[in-house]
Formats: C-alpha cells, sequence, structure tokens
C-alpha cells in the first residue's frame, strides 16, 4: 500500500526583516537551489534569468505574509550539514522550492493555481546571453542525469545534495511545496548516483557567469522569419473574417498546444494492450495478435516505461536498427505487450503495433542509459506461417527464440547435416529457448543451424537471418511451395543454406528453394540441377532472385559443395508465383578439360540461344555448346506463345 504523503505543518514565516536577512546572507545558495530545480527544457540562459527570478520574488512573498507564528521542532540533522535552517531561511527556501517545480508545470495549470508563469517571456537584457562557467566530463553526465528526472525528483536529489537534508525533511519540503507524491519523488531520485559535491560546481552556480552575445546570423534569420509569421498571421485572419465562416471550426487540425490522447496512451505502460493465456484458442486470427503477454517483468512499470519513451524517442546513446523500408517512428497508440522479462544479461521488452515488433532491451546489471538497444521489424500480413517465432535476444554469436504459444515441439536441424536427425531445443515456460549458434557465427558455413517448429499439424523450417522475425524456408514450385520435408528437400538445402546470407538483413519473410531442371552433362559427367531461390520480404518489393548450378558430387550429402550461383535478380517477378518462368547458363568445365555453355528454362520454354561469344541453338529447355576458357555468350529463350526472354539477370 503507498503511504500517505506527509502533511506540512502550519507554522507561518516569520517577519520580513529576517527574511530578508536570510536572503541576503544566502542568496547564492538560494539561486543554485533553483536554477537546479527548473526545468532543464527552459536552456541555460533562461534558467540563469529565472532562477535570479525566484529568489528575488521569494521575498515579495515574505513582505505579503505578515508576521511569524513560530517556527516549530527542529528535525535530525544530517552530519556535516550546512547551517541553514533557520525559520528565515527555510520559508524563502521553500519559497524558491514552489516556484521552480511550478515552472515545470504545463501553462494551464500554473494559470489555474495563480502562480506567475517563469521565466519572463523577454529576456531582461536583449541582445546577451549569460551562462554559468562549464564543468567537465562529471558535471556534463550529473547534468544529463538531471535533465532524466521529473521535477519532484530533482527538487528531492537537490535538497539531499545541497541542503544535506534528511528524507523525512525533503518530504516535509516538497509536500509543502505541493509535490502530490514525496514518496515516489525521492524512489525516482534514488536511480541517480550520488555525487552530491558536483552539485557545488561552478557548472551550476548560476552567480558567477558568463556573458556572450547571441547568434546574430540567426537572430537575423528568426527576424526574419517573425515578419513572415506576421504576414501569415494577417491574411489567415482576414480568411477567417470572410463571410460564411472562411475555414470554419470543423476542421481536422486540434487546438493550439492541444494535448494528444493517443500519443499520451503509447507512452503509458498501463493502457498496453495485455492478451490472456488462452486467447489464443479462440481467436479468429492466428498470428501474433494472439500471442499472450509472457514474461516475469509484465508488471514493471519502470521498465516498460522506459522502453516506450526510448522508443517514441530514442537518445544518441540507444543502438538502433530496422529493416529496410521500417518506420522508425513512435507507436501510434497504446501497442500490444508480447513479452517483458529477464533473457541472458539483459532486460528485454517485446511490442507489437500491428505494423511492426518492436524489442527493447537494456542491461541488466548496469546502468539503463548505457548500453540500451531498439530494433524494429515489419511483419505486417502476419500469418500462422510466419509468426511461429521471435528473435528475443542476440549476443555473442547466440540467439534465443520466444515462441508462438500454439507451438508444441521445438528441434534444431542443421541444414548442412541433412542425413542427421534434429536435437530437441528446451523452452522455459514463457515459451523462451535456450541459446543457439546463429548462422552467421559458425563461421566458415561449417555448420547452419535452423530450427523446426511443430504445432502438431505441420512442422515449419525457420532460420535466423539478423532479424527479429526469422524467414521460413520451403520448397516446391512457386505454385504450391510446401513445407521442407523429406530427403530430397533436405538435400538440396544443404547445397542451398551457405547462399543465405546474400539475403541477410533484407527483411526477409520467407525463401523458396525449388528445382526447376535437371540437365545430363556432356561426356557422360552425370545429371546436374538447376534450382532457383528466391527471397520475399515483408514489406512486398525487394525480393532478391538466385539461380543455382548444383554439379553432380560423389561426396555424402553433408560434405558436397554449395551450388554455383548462375544468375542473381533483385525486385524481379521471375521463380514467383506472378512469374514463375526463370532461365540461367554457366560456363563449365568437364572432367576432360573441355568448355561448354550450359543453359536451362523451366517448363515454358520451348527453345533456347546463345549469341555473341559463343553461338549455339537448341528445341527444349537444356542447351549445351562447346566454348572455350572465359568465352561470354548472352542467353535468351523463346516461350510457347512465340514470345522470346532473356536470361535472369
Amino acid at each position: 500500500m503507498r503511504p500517505l504523503p506527509e502533511v506540512p505543518p502550519a507554522a507561518a514565516p516569520v517577519d520580513a526583516e529576517q527574511n530578508e536577512a536570510s536572503l541576503v546572507e544566502h542568496y547564492p545558495r538560494l539561486v543554485r537551489l533553483g536554477y537546479l530545480v527548473l526545468p532543464p527544457s527552459l536552456g541555460r540562459s533562461r534558467r540563469v534569468l529565472a532562477a535570479h527570478a525566484l529568489a528575488q520574488r521569494s521575498l515579495q512573498s515574505a513582505r505579503r505574509a505578515g508576521p511569524a507564528c513560530g517556527a516549530g521542532i527542529p528535525l535530525p540533522r544530517r552530519p556535516g550539514r550546512v547551517e541553514t535552517t533557520g525559520p528565515g531561511y527555510a520559508y524563502v527556501r521553500g519559497q524558491v522550492l514552489r516556484g521552480a517545480l511550478a515552472a515545470g508545470m504545463p501553462l494551464r495549470l500554473r494559470l489555474r493555481t495563480g502562480r506567475a508563469p517563469l521565466p519572463p517571456v523577454l529576456p531582461l537584457v536583449w541582445g546577451l546571453r549569460l551562462f554559468p562557467h562549464s564543468g567537465g566530463a562529471d558535471e556534463l553526465a550529473l547534468e544529463e542525469r538531471l535533465s532524466a528526472l521529473g521535477g519532484p525528483a530533482r527538487a528531492a536529489f537537490v535538497l539531499r545534495g545541497l541542503e544535506s537534508l534528511a528524507d523525512c525533511e525533503v518530504r516535509r519540503e516538497l509536500a509543502a511545496a505541493g509535490v502530490a507524491d514525496p514518496h515516489a519523488a525521492l524512489r525516482e531520485a534514488d536511480g541517480v548516483p550520488a555525487p552530491y559535491a558536483l552539485l557545488s560546481s561552478p557548472e551550476f552556480d548560476p552567480c558567477s557567469l558568463q556573458a556572450r552575445p547571441p547568434d546574430l546570423p540567426r537572430r537575423r534569420r528568426y527576424a526574419r522569419a517573425a515578419l513572415a509569421a506576421a504576414a501569415a498571421l494577417v491574411v489567415c485572419g482576414t480568411l477567417l473574417g470572410l463571410p460564411g465562416g472562411g475555414w470554419g471550426r470543423a476542421g481536422p487540425a486540434a487546438p493550439p498546444y492541444a494535448r494528444n490522447p493517443a500519443a499520451e496512451e503509447a507512452l503509458d505502460p498501463g493502457a498496453l494492450r495485455v492478451v490472456t493465456a488462452s486467447f489464443w484458442r479462440r481467436s479468429p486470427r492466428t498470428d501474433f495478435t494472439a500471442w499472450p503477454t509472457r514474461g516475469d517483468r509484465t508488471e514493471d512499470t519502470r521498465l516498460l516505461r522506459r522502453a516506450l519513451t526510448v522508443w517514441a524517442r530514442p537518445g544518441s546513446g540507444v543502438r538502433t536498427s530496422a529493416t529496410p523500408r521500417t518506420p522508425t517512428g513512435p507507436p501510434m497508440g497504446a501497442p500490444q505487450l508480447l513479452y517483458a522479462g529477464e533473457v541472458g544479461a539483459s532486460a528485454v521488452a517485446l511490442f507489437y503495433d500491428g505494423l511492426r515488433v518492436v524489442r527493447y532491451a537494456e542491461p541488466r546489471n548496469a546502468d539503463p542509459s548505457e548500453g540500451a538497444a531498439l530494433d524494429f521489424a515489419r511483419v505486417d500480413g502476419a500469418d500462422a506461417t510466419s509468426s511461429g517465432a521471435l528473435v528475443v535476444d542476440r549476443a555473442g554469436g547466440r540467439v534465443r527464440y520466444l515462441t508462438a504459444p500454439w507451438v508444441r515441439r521445438v528441434s534444431v536441424r542443421d541444414l548442412l547435416a541433412p542425413d542427421r536427425a534434429p536435437r530437441p531445443l528446451h523452452r522455459s515456460p514463457d515459451g523462451v529457448t535456450d541459446a543457439l549458434t546463429s548462422p552467421r557465427a559458425s563461421g566458415g558455413c561449417r555448420s547452419w543451424d535452423a530450427v523446426e517448429l511443430s504445432d502438431g499439424t505441420a512442422v515449419r523450417l525457420m532460420t535466423d537471418l539478423g532479424e527479429l522475425a526469422p524467414a521460413r524456408l520451403t520448397s516446391g514450385p512457386p505454385s504450391e511451395p510446401h513445407d521442407v520435408a523429406g530427403r530430397a528437400d533436405l538435400g538440396s538445402w544443404a547445397r542451398t543454406a551457405c547462399l543465405l546470407p546474400a539475403v541477410r538483413s533484407h527483411g526477409v519473410r520467407s525463401v523458396n528453394s525449388w528445382t526447376y531442371a535437371t540437365q545430363p552433362l556432356p561426356e557422360g559427367s552425370g545429371s546436374a540441377q538447376w534450382l532457383c531461390t528466391r527471397a520475399e520480404t515483408w514489406r512486398g518489393t525487394g525480393s532478391r532472385v538466385l539461380a543455382q548450378f548444383q554439379a553432380p558430387s560423389a561426396r555424402p550429402p553433408g560434405s558436397r559443395p554449395r551450388g554455383a550461383v548462375a544468375a542473381r535478380s533483385e525486385d524481379s517477378p521471375a521463380c514467383g508465383p506472378r512469374m514463375p518462368r526463370v532461365l540461367a547458363g554457366v560456363l563449365w568445365k568437364s572432367h576432360g578439360g573441355r568448355w561448354y555453355v550450359l543453359a536451362a528454362g523451366s517448363e515454358q520454354f520451348t527453345s533456347l540461344a546463345t549469341s555473341g561469344g559463343v553461338t549455339g541453338s537448341t528445341r527444349g529447355r537444356l542447351l549445351a555448346v562447346p566454348a572455350g576458357a572465359g568465352d561470354r555468350a548472352d542467353l535468351d529463350g523463346e516461350l510457347a506463345d512465340g514470345s522470346r526472354v532473356r536470361a535472369l539477370r
């Protein structure tokens, strides 16, 4: 149960003369206090002016307050604290603190409580900027940490460090200044390391200043922009005054300075969409919307608030990655929480907003502001075949997956060892798998670990291609692709897997590889396989197509050489459901040392021909023409309708 805020004592301030004496004696300390508590968004120059104004207005409040009624019983003091606890100083300090906290409130709240907005709209000295002296790296780091705190938490930190107040005194001062929950402010201030001695640095001394002129060219630009804005305002006012109401009041834009409820909801951990564990069983859709919310930190509002805030406004120290053409902007509303928990050495939060999966990760045993990562992946249009798993952690060449609730069994299969049975992969109760070696980390393509996901009716083969969503691997013609199963499919993928780095980190949704032709080789050298491998992306464009030539090999299936890339194309419809045809050729050397141009087309081709360095033609869709070393030939083919098509390129 949250403790109630402490009620400040009802003691009134002492007389005005004692307040004036306290202000004069401790003026630098009071101004430093106001400078540190004021919102950092004001900028250093305006904070200096506002801090001095707060100190001077505190004296005006003291004069209006009237005579004293006693100072109350003093609270315990911390060792080494500065003796500035007299009733006059305490009253003036409270007025400065109240004004500094009020300056961080929205303007409409300040006006409602009758507090004048600070700092003044216009600077006190035109054309002059006043700044405290710059400190070192430690002061800069402390300034950044204080900027990340809310106003009450910043005030609690400063009262502890600058005024050496005990926590009970800090709570009383905050309550007297109008803070609704002083306990929460102290807890938030606990998250900042306590180099309190730095608060006495010249970096935070608004009484020791350096004066500089403003950026004169920028001021001229601002003046010209102000004149243009004034002219536009006059024109708009004229149009609004036209008969018929001008533009009217029913336009789509919100009033100026209006708050955006959707944007605020998107940053509120309490508004996150949470899905129950059994919802997927009755859900009309089988995709990421049916995933339950899992993890041991789903109630950690601090972690979730940091994740949402970094998502909306990632800082310069956040490592951000995104699949191609994936928007990296803030959520458009409250997203769905898929997972929040500790995985390996990181605390991870995984979200889904209908278009993207977003992963936030921060180190578990270090400052969250150091080493945070934010990853985006586009997953719109996901279905049961492509929403079986997500990468929840990738570190040190190892990868862990979070599996869908309908996945009953997870196994690991080495694509380069098709005759080897898959091995089971353990999962936690939350659906997080043990770490397995990422294919990229295997080095030299000596192995390629893919995961098999079984839902009781089908087994789907997925592989990590460096993104949040693993890619599904399939076999068969583009019109009827199927999951990889059987000796033939596994054997062809054993010679294709090492070509997958060519489509890595391109937002790949699925990769289909199928044998479109088998060609007897000249001189009785056996039969070669022609394969087309097509990688489809989540965005629908940017697909990559590879035509392979796999020469016969007497080696065991797991040690045969990878296929040779005969042709490649990007963003091409070839070898896909809209255009299933493909034509490619290679220059091949026989065991007898003679060279040939070999070519093969899919079943749509009726004849093939070469020109250029090598001339030849054939009826049918297979061609073998003698050639010389280094010869180049142009290849095309004729379709059944009489049209001619060039080779894949």
